[in-house]
Order: C-alpha cells, then sequence, then structure tokens
C-alpha cells in the first residue's frame, strides 16, 4: 500500500498543500491513504503522522515530496530509518527512494542523513533571519506582533449600537452580530469602554 504524506507549518489560510497532494497522487498514494498535517517539522508528537506510522505494514511505501516534509529534525530522521528498517518498508522521499524492504545499503542511509542535516540546517536559518529581523525592526522602535487595542481604534459601529446594550435592548451575543465582530472582541471593546467610564 502506498501512503502519502503533506505537510504545511501553518494552517491551510496560509499555506496550500494541495501542491504536495497532487505530487503525491502521481507517486501512487490516493486521498484515502494521503494524511495532512499543519504542524512545525520539528514537533515529535505530530498526530496525523503518528496515525500513519500506526497503520503501515511491511512492504507498505511512505511517500512525501522531500525529506524536509517528513521532518526537520536530524534526530527524529534517524529515528524514523530505524523504524522503516524495523517495520520493512519503503520511503519515497522527493526522487530519492530508501528501500528498507531489503537491507538498506550504507551510501543511501548516509545521504538521506546528509539530506536531513540541510532540511534541519535550512530550518534554523530561517528561523534565525526572522529573529534578525524582529530584532532589527525592534530597534527601529517598531512594535511586533498584533496592535495593542485602545478605546480610539474601537470601531465606530462599536459605539453606534452601544447605548441599545447599555440599556438592555440588546444581548452581548446581539451586540457582536451587529458589529460584525466576535463575542471575546466585544468583551474587550466593553472592558475599555466601561473601565474608561
Amino acid at each position: 500500500m502506498n501512503y502519502g504524506y503533506a505537510r504545511c507549518s501553518t494552517n491551510e489560510d496560509l499555506q496550500d498543500i494541495n501542491r504536495q497532494v497532487r505530487e503525491l497522487k502521481l507517486k501512487g498514494a490516493t486521498d484515502v491513504t494521503i494524511y495532512k498535517e499543519y504542524e512545525s517539522g520539528t514537533k515529535v508528537n505530530r498526530a496525523e503522522f503518528q496515525k500513519l506510522l500506526n497503520v503501515i505494514q511491511p512492504g507498505d511505501t511512505i511517500v512525501a515530496t522531500e525529506v524536509s516534509r517528513i521532518t526537520r529534525s536530524t534526530k527524529q530522521l534517524c529515528e524514523i530509518i530505524e523504524l522503516a528498517k524495523e517495520r520493512n518498508i519503503k520511503l519515497i522521499l522527493g526522487d530519492f527512494v530508501v528501500d528498507c524492504t531489503k537491507e538498506l545499503d550504507p551510501m543511501t542511509e548516509g545521504m538521506l542523513k546528509m539530506m536531513g542535516v540541510f532540511a534541519e540546517l535550512e530550518r534554523n536559518m530561517i528561523s534565525q533571519r526572522v529573529k534578525s529581523g524582529m530584532d532589527n525592526a525592534k530597534s527601529k522602535g517598531k512594535t511586533i506582533g498584533r496592535p495593542t487595542t485602545t478605546i480610539d481604534n474601537i470601531p465606530s459601529i462599536f459605539f453606534k449600537h452601544y447605548p441599545k446594550y447599555s440599556s438592555k435592548q440588546i444581548t452581548k451575543a446581539e451586540f457582536a452580530r451587529l458589529c460584525c465582530c466576535s463575542y471575546p472582541t466585544i468583551y474587550k471593546y466593553l472592558r475599555l469602554v466601561e473601565g474608561k467610564q
């Protein structure tokens, strides 16, 4: 059986996993046998990856578009190679085939581990660049993260409907709906406004 594993680090709104899914199907996986995950490649206990490892049987194949989709940790990659050897399964990582249904030759294993080192290195370099960029922005006085909500940047629609809420003509839920915002956001605005009064 051919199983596919597709992974993106962030959620489906920010990253499109469909390119990976298309490539996995070209390599023999199907909609039923593809496991999709939105998690960091360095996370050890990824739910979908664990489900995949629980269903594979000797002779099965796990397909991913590249080594970094399976993991960005060299240590975890070594554990996955050992598991593949124990269970006699095949790994297809992009165009690189690691056939553990028979004895794995040392050159293939060494090459795979080197690919793992580069995947981890790439991830560490990205992380370092992001931290450096944030430090640079902070040194220039820029605020990192979400802007702080103050009474001055509460939307005007809130103040339009606030008198109805304060006179108990509408509930908090109705107030949130009229303002086209979430219940927690209405709570936040109310704390700011009622704290100022």
